[in-house]
């Protein structure tokens, strides 16, 4: 089965889901969020499109380790998902992943709108990435 990572955001939440061998990112997307309900009902779907066996969601932790409110809708988003879905959701530290999905998409020359609507999938697949190489290790 394969593994999905979230991005959870106010706007859009990047999705990034692995391999069958949860080896590598093998697909991306942005679902909508502003409304909860909608974005859930999205990934729900996405997960069983996809096969996924566990979900990991990114925990937005301030660079001294501490959990700030942000954390805190994170965790909250992760329970919703744990209780839509009934599989193992896990968090994972996402400090400084947008900052390095701008870097990437940066260096790739995507601007403007068009890296509006893929960094947060960019943020999901480094989540993601992260997560399976602890996995791996």
């Amino acid at each position: 089965m394969r593994i999905m990572g979230i991005d959870y955001g106010d706007a859009r939440t990047g999705v990034a889901v692995s391999d069958l061998l949860c080896s590598i990112v093998g697909s991306t997307c942005v679902v909508p969020s502003r409304n909860t309900e909608k974005a859930v009902a999205d990934i729900v779907k996405l997960a069983k499109d996809n096969d996924v066996g566990s979900i990991v969601v990114g925990l937005p932790k301030n660079m001294d380790g501490t959990e700030g409110p942000r954390a805190q809708l994170c965790r909250a988003f992760a329970q919703t998902l744990r209780e839509a879905t009934g599989l193992e959701v896990s968090m994972w530290d996402e400090r400084r992943t947008t900052v390095e999905a701008h870097n990437i998409l940066s260096q790739h020359n995507y601007h403007g709108k068009k890296r509006k609507n893929t960094v947060d999938a960019v943020a999901a697949s480094l989540i993601l990435e992260g997560y399976l190489a602890y996995l791996r290790r």
